[in-house]
């Protein structure tokens, strides 16, 4: 087993190239409450013959208060590399109550890829954005409020939290990232289900049923509102799960979310 083990291994690191780089190397313009959270991003390039020009920037979960990097992110790059899609894994800073925090790291990770897209072999107006659980809110944040270099072409969100309203949002990424007294003109903002416009890129929305940690209600009404300004979405929920499978492949519908992901990339 242990030589099974190593060959795969030692197949999945030729067949990719990996980078770690600041996200901020001359600082940030909005400083973190905590100078030691560091902003980084890990690059993984397909085999330059397999690069397909498309890309995406992930934002794992973990409710605003830290990240599940390996499951809900960098566990995700041999299946993008294996299709050809280049990666970009953020590790973006906890908000403490200030939103412009991860926000601006996202922004920055998007505008960073396609600053870099000639040396990556990366399509400019090729570029998603993925997020898990709070991770899906930033992405969804990104997706229906960044314009120009910043906005991403199509977005990935797993069992997303959407909204910030007090009756049905997810309370820690609520008060992580906007503050426990944040006023309700806030919480509007970052519903992100009411910022969905025609403009809005197409997305992939899955979630389980069962889930009573971020409930079901934030990706279907966010699917509504796509639906509903004519943006072209899939949601795709599973009867079991609970909340955080991410890529495990204990999740019982690993397989089936697999395939179905990959058959919704290739369909644009």
């Amino acid at each position: 087993m242990s030589l099974v083990m190593a060959a795969a291994s030692c197949l999945t690191s030729s067949a990719q190239e990996k980078k770690v780089m600041d996200l901020w190397p001359n600082g940030s313009p909005t400083v973190s409450e905590n100078p030691k959270d560091t902003a980084r991003v890990w690059i993984y390039l397909p085999k330059a013959a397999k690069a397909t020009g498309r890309a995406v920037v992930i934002c794992p979960g973990g409710g605003y208060s830290h990240l599940a990097m390996d499951h809900e992110g960098r566990d995700w790059a041999p299946y993008f590399n294996n299709m050809g899609i280049a990666v970009m894994v953020l590790k973006y800073r906890m908000p403490h109550g200030n939103w412009q925090v991860p926000v601006e790291d996202a922004e920055e990770a998007i505008k960073m890829m396609r600053r870099n897209a000639a040396a990556w072999r990366v399509t400019p107006n090729d570029i998603g954005i993925m997020g898990s659980s709070a991770g899906g809110h930033l992405a969804s944040t990104i997706a229906t409020r960044s314009k120009g270099d910043a906005a991403p072409n199509f977005q990935i969100l797993f069992y997303p939290v959407i909204t910030m309203d007090p009756s049905y949002t997810h309370k820690g990424s609520h008060d992580n990232f906007l503050g426990k007294e944040a006023k309700k003109k806030a919480e509007r903002e970052f519903s992100n289900d009411q910022q969905v416009t025609r403009v809005t890129p197409r997305a992939f929305i899955t979630l389980s049923d069962d889930d009573s940690a971020v409930l079901p209600a934030n990706g279907t009404n966010y699917y509504l509102e796509c639906y509903r300004h004519d943006v072209p979405a899939s949601l795709h929920i599973y009867p079991s799960g609970g909340h955080g499978w991410g890529i495990r492949t204990s999740f019982a519908f690993h397989v089936e979310m697999m395939q179905e992901l990959k058959a919704w990339l290739q369909s644009f």
